[in-house]
């Protein structure tokens, strides 16, 4: 190998640490503490020994059904509780979802995400969805839902369906949570996943940034997600995007370098799990994008939407990974 190739991660099979499930909230404090630069080839380096460098996970996420959510959740333009100008939309025909999931493909997402505005879905509803699952694993995707709660009967369907992953964030930490939701327990998330578990699925679970938390706050999130029995096989990690009519509209913008020192920590905390840079990439730059892969992000959305909020065009996606010599994985 010569001094100018990076090591494939395969070569560092041997010295993977596994993944801990008893971290401390001093230590997640101290990691994020840390120099930038420090923190930042600290993750690099766990990055290689689990990951190809320059290799980026593509999904595209379409809402199936827009708005008239039950919910309070604080950043959500979906929730019927405000007033954001949202144009509801009633659950999409099995053909509408064919048709954006074969534009997906035809893009380079190799996972297509359907999201749903419900509280937990009805019987009726779900399987309207089951069928969506099997239409679009048979254009050969991943496939991945969001649709709120999950009951255990449920999760099994899906599980019969062939869904792959099941997506459902704890948004922030159990201390900072209240501020941010009153009609859903953090607990009640954190019973939807062990349903997802419990039926063989991949968990999808993540949080959001820049909501008004603290430090303290982030990293009691990546507690939480790294110290659930199984680490998620996918993070998102989202920033709030601001949306005129909910409570976190007036919410101050982040420190961008705190955004990438949270990447970093879930990176090295969930080391075999893709960290995906997800809402919020349209009000990031280039560079804060390209910190981000560093620091150890591997998945990102494709698409000009995400569930109801602007995301970058692929083209201007794939333009940055050609810049940062980035390829998506097949």
């Amino acid at each position: 190998m010569s001094a100018t190739t990076p090591p494939a991660a395969t070569t560092a099979t041997h010295r993977r640490p596994a993944a801990r499930h008893d971290w401390q909230s001093s230590e997640v404090e101290a990691l994020l503490d840390l120099p930038f630069a420090d923190l930042l080839y600290r993750a690099q380096q766990v990055h290689r020994e689990h990951f190809e460098p320059n290799r980026v996970q593509v999904s595209t996420l379409l809402s199936i059904k827009t708005g008239k959510c039950p919910e309070d959740c604080g950043y959500c333009p979906q929730s019927v509780r405000y007033d954001t100008g949202l144009e509801d939309e009633s659950l999409l025909q099995l053909q509408e979802v064919l048709a954006a999931a074969q534009r997906a493909r035809a893009q380079g997402a190799t996972r297509f995400c359907m999201g749903a505005a419900w509280r937990a879905p009805k019987d009726k509803d779900l399987q309207a969805v089951i069928e969506m699952v099997k239409a679009v694993k048979a254009l050969g995707l991943e496939t991945c839902l969001t649709l709120g709660m999950l009951s255990a009967d449920q999760a099994e369907k899906l599980r019969q369906a062939g869904l792959d992953y099941y997506n459902h964030n704890l948004d922030t930490s159990p201390e900072y949570y209240g501020a941010v939701i009153s009609t859903r327990t953090y607990r009640d998330r954190l019973e939807t996943l062990e349903h997802v578990r419990e039926a063989d699925i991949n968990v999808c679970c993540g949080g959001i940034l820049g909501m008004g938390e603290a430090r303290r706050d982030r990293a009691g999130l990546l507690l939480q997600l790294a110290n659930l029995p199984k680490q998620p096989e996918s993070v998102p990690i989202n920033m709030l995007v601001r949306v005129e009519g909910t409570p976190l509209a007036q919410s101050q913008d982040l420190d961008p370098f705190e955004f990438v020192r949270t990447v970093a920590a879930a990176r090295i905390m969930m080391p075999a799990s893709h960290v995906r840079l997800s809402a919020g990439r349209e009000h990031m730059s280039d560079e804060l994008q390209a910190l981000c892969f560093l620091a150890g992000a591997n998945s990102i959305f494709y698409g000009d939407k995400l569930l109801t909020t602007p995301n970058p065009a692929a083209d201007h996606d794939r333009r940055l990974f050609e810049r940062l010599g980035i390829s998506p994985e097949q």
